[in-house]
């Protein structure tokens, strides 16, 4: 970013009001989208002709992403392939919203059956271990309330390698979609999913994103599933960028500087109960 003559600013930065007061309620905290998110909404707010539109969660959001589930659905058409599985990473939800969209269509108007999964890091469990609830959709509280599934607005991941999935709520449409039992979810830890990361690298020559990586490690998952019961399923799953960007990721992974961490009922309790009371 900065060789395209970016600054950038770690967030949550002293730069900002709201910035400031989650240095100050949370000292030392490595931030997470929701933090970048109520700095973003506050350095447009406070600049003349600057807007902000939320990169991910948003039903608008979904429906560019959607473009996604078209072409792979064109795709599987293409071929008369029917999928059996569809596996994506689910952070805020958008990408894996996209993805899923005209299948999980099919499925609401009874026209097919998928098996769609879900899978998110075990130290953001929002969907596996939070709560369906009106929440805000950054930590800073200064964007609407969205009802979500959520570990509360006020919950800041450890500083792992999950990069985009690092949110403490999931999209609306996708969080109705898990409460209608359209999808279903799990949560996996860090250190596997770099193990599945360094598999699919050295079978098929592509570094993944560490985000795409909880797809893939749920993909190898159930393919070594099929292979010990002999049953064939067509399994497709999101694979969403590559992770050229992400060595400092790589590099703790291959000299065993990773570690894994999962929030306790207790931390995820605290958050909880601070959810606005609608």
């Amino acid at each position: 970013m900065r060789t395209y003559g970016a600054t950038v600013t770690p967030s949550p930065s002293m730069n900002t009001e709201v910035g400031r007061r989650i240095n100050a309620e949370f000292p030392g905290t490595t931030g997470s989208l929701g933090c970048a998110i109520s700095e973003a909404v506050e350095a447009a707010l406070s600049q003349e002709g600057y807007r902000y539109v939320l990169g991910s969660v948003l039903a608008q959001v979904l429906l560019h992403q959607s473009v996604i589930g078209l072409e792979t659905k064109a795709a599987l058409d293409k071929y008369g392939i029917k999928a059996d599985m569809i596996i994506g990473c689910a952070g805020g939800g958008s990408n894996l919203g996209g993805l899923i969209s005209p299948f999980a269509g099919e499925m609401l108007r009874g026209e097919a059956d998928y098996d769609i999964i879900a899978v998110e890091p075990a130290s953001c469990p929002s969907l596996t271990r939070g709560v369906y609830a009106y929440d805000f959709c950054d930590t800073g509280k200064v964007c609407p309330l969205a009802k979500m599934y959520t570990l509360g607005s006020s919950f800041i991941p450890s500083a792992n390698h999950a990069g985009g999935l690092r949110y403490h709520g999931m999209s609306s449409i996708v969080s109705e979609l898990y409460d209608q039992k359209i999808l279903s979810a799990r949560s996996v830890e860090q250190t596997s999913v770099f193990e599945a990361a360094r598999t699919f690298a050295r079978v098929e020559g592509i570094l993944p994103a560490p985000e795409s990586s909880h797809a893939i490690k749920v993909a190898i998952d159930e393919a070594l599933k099929c292979k010990e019961t002999g049953e064939e399923k067509n399994i497709v799953f999101g694979l969403t960028g590559t992770g050229y960007f992400d060595m400092v990721a790589y590099q703790k992974f291959n000299d065993g500087e990773m570690s894994d961490y999962i929030p306790t009922d207790e931390d995820l309790r605290k958050s909880i109960e601070c959810l606005p009371k609608v």
